[in-house]
Order: structure tokens, then sequence, then C-alpha cells
């Protein structure tokens, strides 16, 4: 029974806090679980030996009065350290000893100024409010937790219709006996704010138009923090502008204290610096699926003086060689943009050569985190495939698509969805040379499992209905293979054999399912994907690939380097693409 004792002894008994890289540190401390990790990282232990008593006496002064005070940001507001002994090779032993924590037992939140009032709408946010409170009776008193209580609790009034709250009292009354905190908390809304008129300055090529119709609120719509700084995010990414600063103009007696219930209308002032109106760019890439890319690319954010933007480019790739022009005009007061476009193409892929015409315009608009858009385009191709039937083959089609993004982050997505949605049709009775609706769905899925690790899943469609494949564009077909849709095979290698190239089908389906783990900013990755595309859906058969893959963090969004063999190849291929949610 004895033996027992010691053995439960030694399990429970503090264990002592050794200073990283020591086998055997010069200060032993002795502490509870619950207390070592928090010591470690914050107490500061000597580096060398104590040689003699005066050198142990100033450390042990230091320590008794520094740890006590760490221990009470932490709650334990009647702690100690003490001096336990000094070992045969000279180390320093000290006991900490935290005594009993400190626990919330009261908290009182007492609202001032507008939001005080008897009103239920007031009435249910003040509740609301306090209930929200992240430090409730019976959770340990910690200082940084009191002080980002505070923080949040005034950053949630101020969120909403008060703009100038402030705190007016706060107050921690700790009971050291009881190891009891009483908390009270006063919060002076102050009035009411409503939007203003906007005040913008900077700008000198720029009409106030191209500030105002981004604006994500009204006249005299009560104020909410979000819809300024959704107003701002929308200026910053504009290329018109180098920086944005929007701020409600607050009187300076209102941010000073009184609070007053009155309904005040703040103006917004937006101060703007704008960015150069044209730029040159060259630019050199690399993809599997194309090779290397050069690109030479100019835009001008101030076309025609109407604050239009131009992007041209010209791309040369080892398979694809283009020239473009796009001009994309700024919203109009329901939200809406045209984009006019057209490009010259020429492309060499899996034994197929296409030449390709295009000229197109697009109104879309971007709401509540949903792209929607509906556009006309023409285009002519000369299709040669090699051992194949040589036809040019032209197309006016109408297109509508539908985009929603919910991801966490569009750089670096651990959460959310991105689904895709086009259909487009064309008819022999304007323009075209062959009657077809063609129809695509994605759907892509970032799920977490933990803080590092992600599940990404991916299913994708594509119809055309038509009579015959013949007739039209490639665009408007399905071929698939490599990087983002079935790894393992060669770009474009999987679809309808015509001769010796392979071409577009009428049918089209893909999935993956991925998993990353991340080691801070590079992961690895094991994925399997599958994938077919036919002319007819009874010939529609599905090709397997699978492999392993590392991942970067980089700037442009996650870097992807993938091994992938594809079943039936006779070896395995590298993959590399940018895997940013788009």
């Amino acid at each position: 029974m004895s033996m027992l004792v010691l053995v439960c002894g030694c399990l429970i008994h503090p264990q002592p806090v050794l200073a990283e890289g020591q086998s055997s540190p010069p200060v032993r401390l002795i502490a509870p679980e619950t207390v070592r990790k928090f010591l470690a990282q914050y107490f500061v232990l000597p580096d060398t030996m104590l040689k003699n008593e005066t050198e142990r006496a100033i450390f042990l002064r230091r320590a008794e009065r520094e740890i006590p005070e760490l221990l009470s940001t932490e709650g334990y507001f009647s702690g100690k350290a003490e001096f336990r002994s000094v070992t045969e090779d000279g180390v320093l032993v000290l006991e900490v000893i935290p005594g009993k924590r400190t626990l919330v037992t009261e908290v009182n939140i007492e609202f001032r100024g507008d939001l005080a009032l008897s009103e239920t709408q007031r009435k249910e946010r003040a509740n609301q409010l306090r209930t929200a409170w992240p430090l409730p009776p019976g959770t340990p008193f910690r200082a940084t937790a009191w002080d980002d209580a505070k923080a949040d609790l005034l950053s949630e009034v101020s969120s909403r219709d008060y703009a100038s709250a402030r705190l007016a009292e706060s107050s921690a009354q700790v009971d050291t006996v009881k190891a009891a905190a009483s908390l009270h908390v006063v919060v002076d809304s102050g009035p009411r704010f409503l939007f203003g008129e906007l005040q913008v300055s900077g700008l000198e090529r720029y009409s106030e138009l191209l500030v105002s119709r981004y604006a994500t609120f009204s006249h005299s719509q009560p104020y909410q923090r979000n819809l300024l700084l959704s107003f701002q995010t929308q200026l910053q990414n504009l290329p018109q502008f180098s920086s944005v600063i929007v701020n409600l103009d607050i009187p300076p007696e209102l941010d000073r204290s009184d609070s007053g219930n009155d309904i005040v209308t703040a103006p917004i002032k937006v101060m703007l610096t704008e960015a150069k109106s044209r730029k040159l760019s060259l630019r050199i890439g690399y993809s599997s699926n194309n090779g290397v890319r050069k690109e030479v690319n100019y835009q001008s954010y101030n076309f025609l003086n109407k604050a239009w933007t131009l992007n041209s480019a010209v791309v040369f790739e080892q398979n694809r060689q283009s020239i473009s022009a796009g001009i994309d005009t700024p919203p109009n007061p329901l939200g809406y943009h045209l984009t006019w476009n057209g490009s010259a193409e020429k492309t060499q892929i899996q034994g197929l050569e296409t030449r390709r015409d295009k000229l197109g315009v697009m109104r879309s608009r971007l709401q509540f985190g949903i792209e929607t858009g509906i556009g006309l385009n023409w285009q002519q191709e000369q299709r040669l495939p090699l051992g194949g039937i040589r036809e040019t083959d032209q197309a006016l089609v109408l297109d509508w698509h539908w985009n929603r993004r919910t991801v966490d982050n569009p750089l670096f997505p651990m959460s959310g969805a991105l689904t895709e949605s086009l259909v487009g049709g064309a008819s022999k009775a304007a323009l075209s040379d062959q009657n077809f609706v063609r129809s695509y769905v994605r759907h892509q899925m970032w799920v977490p499992l933990g803080e590092h690790d992600v599940v990404l899943l991916r299913i994708e469609g594509g119809y055309t209905v038509s009579n015959s494949r013949l007739g039209i564009p490639q665009e408007y077909l399905f071929r698939v293979g490599g990087t983002q849709t079935v790894r393992g095979f060669a770009y474009q290698s999987l679809g309808f054999r015509e001769g010796g190239a392979v071409v577009g089908g009428r049918v089209m389906a893909t999935g993956s399912a991925e998993y990353v783990h991340w080691f801070g900013n590079w992961g690895a990755a094991l994925f399997a994907d599958a994938g077919g595309a036919a002319d007819v859906a009874p010939e529609l058969q599905m090709s397997m690939g699978y492999g392993i893959g590392a991942r970067w963090r980089s700037p442009l969004g996650p870097l992807a380097l993938d091994l992938a063999r594809g079943k039936g190849q006779p070896g395995s291929r590298v993959h590399f693409s940018v895997a940013v949610a788009f």
C-alpha cells in the first residue's frame, strides 16, 4: 500500500519548469501544471548558474516581486514564490504557490445615452449585449480577458447606430480572501448617428460620381460600421486609386463626451490619392498545361477620360498565342457594369489546331456575394484537327452566368464554397452555323478538419444540347485532363477522338477529392481525380488519376506542385498551378 501511495504522489506532484535548452538549469521552478507554461513564457530565468549568495538573494527578491504580479494577471491574487533549497550542483529550487484562482461572481453592465432609453428595440439590444459578455459569473478572472471583454463590448455598441460610444466607467473589485471578482462597466452610447453627405477630396482626373456610385449606404440611413468598411474596400479595389481613407466625421464635442439623445447626421469624409492612369507590364510564368508564358500587358484606368478601364495583352505560350483588348465601365447606380472585349487566338492542343476571332459584350453585377451576368458573344473559328474534318464555324451566343463565393479567404481558403453555373445558346437563324444550348456547373467546397487540415471537394459537369458537334466552336464543347480537371493525364487529352486529334465533345463530368495538411506556409496534399468527356452521354468513360503534392502559401495564393499517375497511363506527370478560389 505504501508503494502505491508513493507512485500516486509522483503522478500528482507539480513538475519543475526547465529553461529551454538547459539540461541542468540554474533555477528550478516547482509549480502546478496550470501555471508552469505561463511562467515559462513570461518569467525570465537566469542563463548561467548563480555563483554565490548575493546573486541568489538578488534573484529571489526579483522572483518574489515579479511572480505574484504575473500570477495576478491570471487571477491568482494570493500567489507567492518561496525559496526551498540549493542542490549540491548549485541549482536553486524555488516553489510557486499560486493560491486559489479568482472567479467572476458578479457582472453589472450599465448603459447611458440613447441606448439607455426605455424603447423596446433599445432594451432588446442592451440585453443582447449583456448576454454576449464573454466573462460571465463562474469564469476565471484574467486581466487580458477583462480588457478584451471591455474592448469587444465597446466595439459592438459602436458598430451600429452609436459611432461616438465610449467607455464611461469600469471597475473590477477583487476579494482576495473569497477569490471573487465583481465587475462593473458603464458604456455611454452617445446619440444615434445617420449617414450624411459624401465629402470627397483628392480627385483630379475623375469626377465624384466614380466614388459615390460605390456607396453601400444612402443619405439619412442609420450608421453601420460594416457598410462604411465595405465602401472603403470597394474604393481600394479600384485601380484608379492608390490609397483610400473613409471616416465618419463625428463632431468634436460629441467625440469628447456628452451623451445626448438627439439624432446626429454626420458627413462621410473620403480622402483619396489617385494612382497612375497608365501601366505597362512584362510578365513571364509557367504552367504544366501551357508551358512557359510570356505576356505584354497595357492598362489604362481613365480610357477616353471616362474612368473606363482598358486592358490589353499579347500572350505567347507553348500551345497558345493570343492578343486581346477589353474595356470595363464603372457600375451604374444599380451596380451593373459593361465589359466589351475582342480577341484573336491560336491554339495547338492534342493534335487540334484552332484559330479563333471573338467579339463580345457582358452586363454583370456583384451583389450579396453573388455575381450574375448576361452577354452576347460572336466568334469565328477555324478548326484543323490532325487527320480529321477541317471546317470554319461561327456562332452568335447569348450567355448567362451565376457565380457565388463564400470562402473565408480568396487567397488561402480553409472553409467555404464556390459555385459557378453557365448557360448559353445559339441559333442558325442568328449568324450561327449550328443550333445548340450549352450548360455547365461546378461546385467546390473547402471543409476544415481542425486548424491545419482541410479537405477540398470538387464536382463539375457540362452538356451541350445539339444534333451534332459539327458547326459548334470548341469553346462550347468539352475536353478535360491536366491541372484542375484530371491530374495524371495530359492537358485536354480526354475528349472525342477525331483522326489523330482530341476534339471537344458534347458531354463532360469531373470530380476531385483532396486532403491538405499545412505546416505553417507549407503544405502536403493527397488527391484523387476522376473525369472524362465524350460526344454523347452513353460513351462517357471516367478516367482516374491520383497522387501527392506540395503546397506553398505564396503572395499570389497557394502554389501547387503535384505528382500524379493516371490509371492506364505509362508514367507519372507533374502538374503546377496556383490554387486560388477564383
